[in-house]
C-alpha cells in the first residue's frame, strides 16, 4: 500500500524561527573534510538540468552516475569514465565512497532523494523546487538541521549581485516599509503547456528509457511523450506548475529581504485562475500571498502573475517580465531576472547612493555548496532556508486546486479554514519509494 508522511514529521515547526540560516555565518557540521582534497560525489539526475549540475561539481571526484535515460548516461560516463553508473538512485546511494550527491530529477524524486541521502549523512545539492510538496519540505528541513551536513537547493541566483543589492536596498529601507510586491514569469505558456487533460493514448516506450523507475514514487500509468523531456513541469503527479519553478527563483529576494518565514499569525492566500484540473496545473494563474507583521516590517502582500494572467495596466508598465515591483511608502523598486534593480521614480533617486554593500559575495552557486561540504562555511541557500521557502510558495498551487481562499499556518503545518485542502500538503508513494 502507498504510505503518507507520517504526522509525527509533518507537525514540526520550520517557519517559526531560523529562517535566514542560509545568511548566517559558518555551521557546524558533523563530518568536515579538508579543504584541499576532493569530495566524492554521485549525480542523481544526468540531462537537462542535471547535467549542468554535474558540471558544477566537475572540479571534484565524480564517483557515481545515475539516470533513467541510457543516452544520458552514457553521455555522462564517457565525460567521467572512473564513476560507477546506476538507473535507479536508490542503489546508488548505497554505494560507500559516497560523500555527496547532486539531485537533478523531475520534482517528485526531490524529496525520495533527499530523504535517503540525508539519512544516509550525504552532504546534499537539490535542484528547485527543494521538494514535490509541503509536507516533504518540512520534513527535509528538520531532517538536514539533524544531520548537520552541507545543503544547497539549486538557485543558481540567489546571490546574483542585482539580488544581492536588492536584498541590501530593501533592509536598508531605501523606500521605506514595503507594503506590496508584484511578481510575474511568461510561463508556463510556450515553455511547456498546462491545463491539460490526461493522455488517453498509449505510446512504445522508447528503448532508452526505463519508464517505472522514471515513475519512481508516482503511481503506474502508460508511458505518453506528454510527460516528458521538460514537460514534466505542469503536470501535478511530477512538477509543482510554473510557480514552483519559476517563483523559486523570482520571489527568492522578496522572501529573503521581507523576512516573510517570521510572519506573526496565518499566511493567507488566494489564486484566482481557471477551474482546477485534477491531472495539470492551470494556464494561468495569479496568486496573493498575504504575511502579517515581521519585527518591525509592516504586513505585506506579494502578488504572483503566471501565464496568460496580467497584473493591472500601472503595475504592468513598471513590473519586468520574469522580474518584481516592490512598492514601498516612499518608493519603488523595479528588477528583472539576472539585472541589477532600479529605484524608481528615477527622478527621484538620480542622486540616491543607497548603503555600502555589506552582503557577501559568492563564489558561486556549486562552488559555495562545495566549500561547504569542505570546510563548514555557509551557504546561501541552505535547506533551513530552502525549505521553508518552498514550503510557502506551494501554498500556491493548493489554494487553486482547492478553489477557495485557505488560511495556513506555518507552526502546525496545516490549513485552518478549509479542512479539504489538506489533503493537498502531502501525496501518496508507490511501494518502495516512501520517505517515512
Amino acid at each position: 500500500m502507498p504510505h503518507s508522511i507520517p504526522r509525527r514529521d509533518f507537525i514540526v515547526t520550520t517557519l517559526a524561527g531560523g529562517l535566514l540560516a542560509g545568511n548566517l555565518p559558518a555551521n557546524s557540521y558533523a563530518r568536515i573534510l579538508g579543504a584541499g582534497g576532493k569530495l566524492n560525489i554521485g549525480a542523481i539526475g544526468v540531462g537537462g538540468r542535471g547535467a549542468g549540475d554535474l558540471d558544477g561539481v566537475s572540479s571534484e571526484n565524480i564517483v557515481a552516475l545515475c539516470d533513467v535515460d541510457s543516452g544520458a548516461l552514457g553521455a555522462a560516463g564517457a565525460r567521467h569514465p572512473g564513476a560507477k553508473k546506476y538507473a535507479d538512485y536508490r542503489q546508488l546511494l548505497e554505494q560507500k565512497d559516497l560523500e555527496a550527491v547532486v539531485i537533478g530529477t523531475p520534482d517528485h524524486h526531490h524529496a525520495p532523494a533527499t530523504v535517503r541521502a540525508l539519512r544516509r549523512g550525504l552532504h546534499v545539492y537539490c535542484e528547485k523546487p527543494l521538494t514535490h510538496t509541503v509536507q516533504e519540505a518540512r520534513l527535509i528541513t528538520r531532517l538536514a538541521a539533524e544531520k548537520k551536513v552541507a545543503t544547497q537547493m539549486g538557485t543558481q541566483n540567489h546571490e546574483h549581485p542585482g539580488y544581492l543589492r536588492l536584498v541590501e536596498l530593501i533592509q536598508s529601507s531605501a523606500i521605506g516599509q514595503v507594503r506590496e510586491v508584484h511578481v510575474i514569469t511568461d510561463r508556463p505558456g510556450r515553455w511547456w503547456p498546462q491545463g491539460m487533460g490526461k493522455p488517453t493514448t498509449e505510446q512504445m516506450i522508447p528503448a532508452h528509457l526505463d519508464w517505472d523507475l522514471w515513475l519512481g514514487p508516482a503511481a503506474l500509468r502508460d508511458y505518453n511523450a506528454a510527460y516528458v523531456h521538460f514537460k514534466w513541469r505542469g503536470w501535478w503527479d511530477f512538477g509543482c506548475g510554473a510557480i514552483g519553478d519559476m517563483a523559486i527563483h523570482l520571489m527568492d529576494p522578496t522572501f529573503w529581504a521581507l523576512d516573510l518565514g517570521k510572519a506573526s499569525g496565518p499566511v493567507k492566500v488566494i489564486s484566482e485562475a481557471p477551474p482546477a484540473n485534477p491531472f495539470s496545473a492551470p494556464r494561468w494563474m495569479h496568486t496573493v500571498l498575504e504575511f502579517g507583521v515581521r519585527g518591525k516590517l509592516a504586513p505585506v502582500k506579494v502578488h504572483w502573475y503566471e501565464g496568460e494572467t496580467q497584473p493591472p495596466a500601472a503595475i504592468a508598465k513598471q513590473l519586468p517580465m520574469n522580474g518584481s515591483l516592490f512598492i514601498g511608502d516612499t518608493g519603488k523598486i523595479a528588477i528583472q531576472h539576472d539585472y541589477m534593480p532600479k529605484l524608481l521614480p528615477e527622478e527621484k533617486f538620480k542622486d540616491f547612493k543607497g548603503p555600502e554593500a555589506y552582503l557577501p559575495k559568492s563564489p558561486g552557486h556549486h562552488r559555495q555548496w562545495i566549500e561547504a561540504c569542505k570546510t563548514g562555511s555557509r551557504t546561501g541557500s541552505n535547506f533551513a532556508y530552502a525549505g521553508p521557502f518552498t514550503e510557502l510558495v506551494l501554498l500556491g498551487n493548493i489554494a487553486h486546486r482547492v478553489g477557495t481562499p485557505i488560511e495556513y499556518d506555518p507552526t502546525t503545518g496545516k490549513v485552518t479554514n478549509v479542512a479539504a485542502a489538506n489533503q493537498y500538503l502531502g501525496k501518496e508513494y508507490r511501494k518502495g519509494w516512501e520517505v517515512a
